[in-house]
């Protein structure tokens, strides 16, 4: 995936010289106000979020709805493919869409830190705007914090999702079921390895670019596709290890993989094999799980690969009745080892 561009975008209110966060920009007065007319307002612009009330009020259809809600504190906040502005919105919109929900509306919380530029919060705003409008979703409320100068990493970001769940289906982490198979949208550890290179305390340089990428119309192509579709995850935190250990305690399964048929890019298998680290406990943020039944699996599949964000998908393993609550991976070499799942943080503040 290109690397978010958005030097070329134009700010909608120009901003002083090196303009930076103040404590007043937190206290609910004059300076509030202010940075929603100048930085929020403008971008995230629509009738909720016009009319200055406290929440907001939107229509939605009759039925099921799905809502999540995350918060991201990456460090840094700018690196290779991404930003915490973009990453905040595709996590949240990813987090419905796993649900089997159509992703409609989106808020924003800031806590921002006094003395942080003006300038580096707009360009994040605007890198949000970017991907709310790739994922067809509104942000239609939020709020604004100010902490002092040295606590809070520049700014932290909390986004709440809410979307339709389609009708006929029943998609969540107990569902799996002894005959279907896992399929993995794309190569796994590509957002961990881009953050980690960003920070530039390792002392190692590489072309990685995270995979932050919503993921709702790669969701409503396989359900198209299927009804037969039982599980779906993005395998953020922990990685896809631990995300399939989740599940098959959840669903009271096994799950079994193979490692041959696990796509790792070359430059992530080098970083990680330079550090230690096992590609499938690096974070993603542009990449699905999916537990499928199996004889829909090759129709969902081709689906899967029409689309951007699944053209690397494939069948890594699946699902065993016994032995119960296991994750079990088929080695290169022919040997079966447990995959267990992450004890602990292998990369700190990477979403």
């Amino acid at each position: 995936m290109e690397q978010i561009d958005i030097t070329g975008a134009v700010c909608p209110v120009p901003l002083a010289h090196k303009e930076q966060i103040v404590m007043g920009h937190g206290s609910g007065g004059k300076l509030s106000a202010d940075l929603i007319a100048k930085i929020f307002l403008p971008v995230f612009d629509n009738q909720a979020l016009r009319s200055g009330d406290d929440g907001a009020v939107v229509n939605i259809q009759a039925g099921k709805i799905a809502i999540s809600t995350d918060s991201h504190v990456v460090a840094p906040l700018f690196f290779a493919g991404g930003d915490i502005g973009h990453l905040s919105v595709c996590g949240t919109v990813n987090d419905v869409s796993m649900m089997g929900a159509k992703p409609l509306y989106l808020t924003v919380g800031f806590i921002l830190e006094e003395g942080l530029s003006l300038e580096i919060l707009q360009r994040v705003v605007l890198s949000m705007k970017l991907a709310a409008d790739e994922a067809g979703v509104q942000i239609v409320s939020g709020d604004t914090k100010v902490v002092q100068r040295g606590k809070a990493d520049g700014m932290y970001i909390n986004t709440t999702g809410v979307g339709i769940v389609r009708p006929g289906f029943a998609i969540g982490g107990a569902q799996a079921k002894p005959g279907d198979v896992v399929i993995l949208s794309g190569t796994v550890g590509d957002h961990g390895i881009a953050v980690l290179a960003a920070r530039g305390e390792l002392g190692f340089e590489t072309d990685v670019k995270s995979d932050s990428a919503p993921l709702n119309h790669l969701v409503e192509a396989m359900m198209d596709a299927s009804p037969n579709i039982h599980v779906l995850r993005d395998p953020t935190r922990g990685g896809v290890a631990t995300t399939l250990n989740e599940i098959a305690h959840q669903s009271d399964v096994c799950i079994t993989i193979n490692e041959s048929s696990i796509p790792v890019r070359l430059a992530v298998a080098s970083v990680c094999e330079m550090l230690g680290f096992d590609p499938l406990y690096v974070a993603n943020e542009g990449k699905l799980l999916a537990i499928v039944a199996s004889e829909d699996a090759p129709k969902i599949l081709s689906v899967m690969r029409a689309t951007q964000y699944g053209q690397d998908a494939v069948i890594i393993g699946e699902v065993l009745d016994a032995p119960k609550r296991r994750v079990l991976m088929r080695t290169s070499i022919g040997a079966t080892r447990v995959v267990d799942v992450l004890m602990g943080e292998l990369l700190p503040r990477i979403c």
